[in-house]
């Protein structure tokens, strides 16, 4: 039996010489390709056609898989590192993209989607893709749970069965919840936008229109990384029916004292005032920024010039997702022992399937060149800090961000991707954070 990369090398030259080179500049349409996945389904009318719900199943074409294998087995490796620090180490990625090209399949990871209902609505003018799974308990809280960058929809699936099934997973009947999770603008199946402007506050107000068209007239929201700012930008827009929001990760900016966020732009010391504990963040939070931040920097000034080797190589657009989940998840430096070589490559296959590298690292962009929001959250906030987030601030700090704090707690495992690295706590974490709102649902 030929390997997976051998075979897809035979079945693609085949191809090139009876299309005459044709093979290969078809794969160039690989995008619009992409798109015959949505099969053609009876839409769900809402009550505007523009605004129909059709039904979504994963389903990538083969000449897809078979150019990937083809880039896989033609990488072109750099030397390895001359000293620790320097980035992803080359044997590391090697024996991942060996695993990758021999052994991953893709039609599992598509079978992981496919498991739970998707669907596809317009919004504000892009197509979004989401998952959305109604739990059997009466009076569930509905909730919308947004994933962040380097991640995607693959992050939140072992959430799923427990929020929504609870009797089945250590939970009681009265804490279920009904979940909806979109994939955000240019990440995964949702549409890429073509114009500027998908600023988490317009991602907010499209969120809020996903849940209102779906008929949930009071819901609650949860969201790490990117997601995080998205719940705060949602809790500052408070529209009606939103009741609450939980994060599990801290916008720095709207947090810190002022008196360290000047110490920490000015590289002075910090004040000699501090508790241990406030002293250990700030020492933190300038290590992230003197050594950690480069990779955000580049996105917000140059996603563009980043995303031709993203769109091009595979391995690079696999390390460039790698670098941060080894520097965020809890065990540091071993994001495979964290989270599962299998989902981190369904997570970085989807990133290069539907060639949104690029776009997926223009929210950078977008959110650098929106204006600043200082103004603080409405509605009641929950926070769990996990011990590997890269930010962990003390209760006090977030009393400006977030004046109507219900719920603060601080777990002993779990880092930046909680839901991926300890789905069971961060499930129960939610039970908890929203018990005080379930009234309402049903008030």
């Amino acid at each position: 039996m030929k390997p997976p990369v051998v075979a897809a090398l035979n079945r693609l030259s085949r191809r090139t010489l009876l299309l005459g080179g044709a093979a290969s500049a078809g794969l160039s349409v690989l995008p619009q390709a992409l798109r015959a996945a949505v099969p053609a389904s009876p839409a769900v009318v809402a009550d505007d056609p523009g605004e129909s719900i059709r039904p979504f199943q994963a389903n990538v074409p083969k000449v897809a898989l078979d150019d990937l294998a083809l880039r896989l087995a033609a990488t072109r490796w750099p030397d390895a590192q001359t000293a620790s620090g320097q980035g992803v180490e080359l044997g590391r990625l090697q024996a991942l993209v060996r695993y990758w090209a021999r052994d991953y399949d893709w039609r599992s990871a598509e079978a992981k989607l496919n498991a739970w209902p998707q669907f596809m609505t317009r919004i504000d003018g892009l197509d979004i893709h989401f998952i959305h799974v109604r739990s059997s308990q009466a009076n569930a809280l509905p909730l919308i749970m947004t994933h962040g960058w380097p991640g995607s929809v693959f992050e939140l699936l072992g959430t799923i069965a427990p929020l929504t099934d609870p009797v089945a997973h250590a939970g009681q009947a009265e804490e279920a919840f009904d979940l909806v999770i979109p994939s955000l603008p240019g990440f995964g199946f949702s549409q890429k936008p073509a114009e500027s402007g998908w600023n988490p506050d317009r991602i907010a107000r499209a969120w809020h229109q996903l849940m209102k068209r779906l008929g949930y007239q009071r819901y609650v929201a949860q969201g790490g990384d990117w997601g995080a700012i998205i719940c705060d930008a949602l809790g500052r827009q408070a529209p009606a029916g939103l009741l609450g929001i939980h994060v599990n990760r801290i916008e720095r900016a709207t947090t810190l004292p002022a008196e360290l966020a000047r110490a920490l732009k000015n590289g002075d010391p910090p004040p000699d005032n501090l508790s241990g504990e406030e002293r250990e963040v700030f020492d933190q939070a300038r290590d992230f920024l003197n050594k950690g931040f480069g990779y955000a920097a580049i996105m917000q000034t140059r996603p563009q010039t980043l995303g031709y080797g993203l769109a091009d190589s595979p391995v690079g657009l696999a390390a460039w997702l790698y670098d941060k989940q080894a520097d965020w998840v809890y065990s540091r430096g071993d994001p495979e022992r964290a989270l599962g070589r299998e989902a981190m490559l369904d997570n970085i296959t989807l990133y290069w399937l539907t060639n949104t590298g690029t776009s997926s690292a223009r929210i950078y962009w977008e959110t650098s060149a929106a204006m600043a929001k200082p103004e603080p959250v409405k509605v009641p906030v929950a926070v769990t800090i996990f011990p590997g987030e890269v930010y962990r601030p003390p209760r006090q700090w977030l009393t400006r961000a977030y004046p109507n704090l219900t719920y603060y707690n601080r777990v002993d495992k779990g880092g930046h991707f909680a839901a991926w690295e300890e789905p069971a706590l961060f499930c129960s974490e939610l039970r908890a954070a929203f018990h005080g709102l379930r009234g309402l649902i049903i008030a």
